[in-house]
């Protein structure tokens, strides 16, 4: 994968799936458990890691790693791609900048249709009164 997290920050672990996979299931080590503590990370700046604790803080475990495990494929190697490529995404994810949200002002053409349409309201609104004629709605 093109990562950008050092190797050596990233543990992974291995146990057994659950689910099918005949006698194999009981011997084979097919689901990862990456482990990854992204407060103590050197390859990502403190803005992104700022965006990226906002976005999975409550993902982290007590010590602040971040967990993710798959035990979607019935061999380890494809596993652990499939861990890296999450990770990848998480981070990836937190690495884009928000877009800036530049107040704007109403049209005055829409500052129009609004305050006719306020108009329209009241005067409706008017006439369901007591002793007025009867809605025209």
């Amino acid at each position: 994968t093109s990562m950008l997290i050092p190797r050596r920050e990233i543990q992974l672990t291995f146990s057994r799936s659950s689910g099918p996979g005949g006698q194999n299931v009981n011997k084979v080590s097919s689901r990862v458990q990456l482990r990854w503590n992204p407060t103590t990370s050197t390859a990502i700046s403190a803005e992104v890691r700022a965006r990226l604790l906002q976005q999975i803080g409550r993902r982290l475990t007590k010590e602040g790693d971040l967990l993710i495990s798959s035990q979607r494929y019935r061999d380890q190697q494809r596993n652990i791609e499939d861990c890296l490529a999450r990770l990848e995404a998480i981070v990836g994810r937190a690495m884009r900048r928000p877009k800036v949200r530049k107040p704007t002002q109403p049209t005055a053409a829409a500052r129009e249709r609004r305050l006719r349409e306020k108009k329209r309201r009241s005067t409706r609104k008017q006439q369901r009164r007591i002793g007025r004629a009867p809605p025209e709605e």
